[in-house]
């Protein structure tokens, strides 16, 4: 089908997806390990299923000989993971003359090094277990289409190549359209990222260690040796602890203070195989654009389009899906939009990750966080770096990556400090504005929006049979005020990222408890009454 007879957005309205489909989602098995139900000791406890926990705990098996616990509050592999677009690739963006003017040839080199080990990982681990995860080598590009931007992508490709990849300035790629210029390195990868993770899940398994889901881990107790508990009352007693929770459910080092959450939309449609672009490329012209594909049988593939940046809590998101859906049916020849979804990600304010020791004091407690897109090879990479750790050793990249430098902190103090006034915008501005409703009965079936109720401001989801259902409108985390995602059908906090189901569960950290319950007598805030005995404190955890 030719790009100028693709259907318009409107009219494929009828046949629109649901944006909780993730491809990697629906086409790769189910778990259902159970829950914690005793107190158990072993080596090392993991806090979370995602990439960088489950890599963790697999290496720290298989290569450090420990015994290990997954603990994960949903299902593993669900989360971020579930949804990203599964680029497993050392070229993350405009990065590395970045890197060579902040830390120096030799930091990019080590960036490089290590990013491109962790894609060297992935294809020797699919190998050696038989994972069919679906790992596929091909280039990665940055491209732009800026005609002023050539002498950046000059610059980056050769910081890229001088840092140890194989990188060059090319002007030709296999999109179809032109680009101004763009930075191409070889022997990058895509995979399925769920098949790849399952496969680990059930080699670690397979050794005799366990995975608990729906496990939800709400304190740890750092001592010799360490111990967590979890929202079911159990203790789980390990020398060390790595959290692998995406935004660290326990911040004693303050990383929320170094990063920023962002979202993502993920779109995705089948196209012929013969129309496939033969590569990964990203650019950040104006909206933010990622395109891959994956394999999908009978002649075609699955085109899988990235974009629309925003803040959690802060875009209208439907119109943004609405967006980058007509882009990709205007640049490719797909057929109908099969999925929509979206990812979200933390930047961290220097550009690179935060893997190693939790905090200055840490002696047994480590953190894995601020992946900042690339959460693929990142995960991967922190696997292999804290079982060095935890096992005494450390690798050349080890100070690049460690949340302890401070030293990189201060250098980036402009962009820590934008960050935590846009939090504090929020935190405060969000209070002073007037609710987007005046009651509750104000709400359309189907949508949310924050109401007045008693004094007290309220997160009140109307469902498409006219139920209400309403929760405290301030986030669990450190209290700012949630605002409705209609596109998702979720309340997001836009100060650090975490999110609600409209019944008021945690779908996302860095919040680890739910948002309290309110009562609503009638449909009007006029005859509504809060029930909640309890305050809308912050969570100290």
């Amino acid at each position: 089908m030719s790009n100028s007879h693709s259907p318009r957005v409107n009219d494929r309205a009828h046949s629109r997806p649901r944006t909780t489909d993730s491809h990697w989602m629906r086409t790769s098995d189910t778990t259902s390990y159970r829950p914690l139900t005793a107190d158990l000791e072993v080596d090392v406890a993991v806090v979370g299923g995602g990439i960088a926990g489950l890599c963790t705990a697999w290496e720290l098996t298989r290569e450090g000989g420990r015994s290990v616990v997954v603990l994960e509050a949903d299902r593993i592999a669900a989360g971020v993971t579930g949804f990203t677009t599964a680029k497993v690739t050392a070229q993350h963006g405009m990065v590395y003359d970045r890197l060579r003017r902040t830390r120096g040839v030799e930091g990019a080199r080590l960036y490089a090094r290590s990013q491109q080990a962790a894609v060297e990982r992935v294809a020797e681990v699919a190998s050696v277990l038989d994972i069919d995860c679906e790992f596929e080598r091909g280039p990665s590009y940055v491209y732009s289409r800026d005609m002023a931007e050539r002498p950046a992508l000059r610059s980056e490709a050769e910081a890229a190549a001088e840092a140890g990849l194989d990188a060059a300035y090319v002007e030709d790629t296999g999109l179809p359209f032109p680009v101004a210029g763009a930075v191409r390195v070889a022997e990058q990868a895509r995979f399925h990222p769920r098949k790849y993770l399952l496969g680990l899940a059930r080699d670690l398994t397979a050794y005799g260690n366990t995975i608990h889901e729906r496990t939800r881990v709400t304190g740890l107790h750092e001592g010799t040796p360490c111990r967590l508990t979890t929202e079911g009352g159990f203790t789980v007693t390990a020398r060390d602890v790595v959290v692998a929770t995406h935004f660290p459910v326990f911040d004693r080092a303050l990383l929320f203070a170094r990063m920023s959450p962002r979202r993502e939309l993920v779109v995705a449609a089948p196209l012929p195989a013969d129309r496939d672009p033969d590569g990964m490329y990203i650019t950040e012209d104006g909206a933010k654009r990622s395109v891959r594909t994956a394999p999908l049988g009978d002649g075609r593939r699955l085109l899988i389009v990235t974009g629309e940046t925003f803040t959690p809590g802060t875009a209208d998101v439907p119109e943004r899906f609405e967006r980058l859906d007509e882009w990709m049916h205007t640049h490719f020849a797909v057929e109908e939009t099969r999925y929509r979804w979206a990812a979200q990600d933390n930047d961290p304010s220097d550009r690179v990750p935060l893997i190693g020791p939790f905090h200055p004091a840490a002696r047994h407690t480590y953190v894995a966080t601020g992946f900042g897109g690339w959460g693929m090879s990142g995960g991967v990479l922190a696997g292999r770096l804290l079982t060095d750790l935890i096992c005494a050793m450390k690798p050349p990249w080890a100070d690049l990556y460690d949340p302890r430098r401070l030293w990189s902190t201060l250098r980036e103090a402009p962009t820590l400090l934008s960050q935590q006034a846009e939090v504090g915008k929020h935190f405060v501005g969000d209070r002073l504005r007037t609710t987007h409703v005046d009651s509750a009965s104000d709400i359309a079936p189907g949508s949310g929006a924050v109401v007045r109720l008693n004094g007290q401001r309220c997160a009140v989801y109307r469902d498409d049979d006219g139920g209400c259902h309403a929760v405290s409108a301030r986030c669990t985390h450190l209290g700012c005020l949630v605002a409705f995602n209609e596109a998702e059908r979720s309340w997001d906090c836009p100060c650090h990222g975490s999110r609600y189901g409209v019944d008021g569960s945690v779908l996302q950290g860095p919040a680890v408890r739910p948002l309290e319950q309110r009562h609503i007598v009638g449909s009007d805030s006029s005859d509504s009454s809060d029930s909640s005995a309890g305050s809308d404190s912050p969570d100290e955890a």
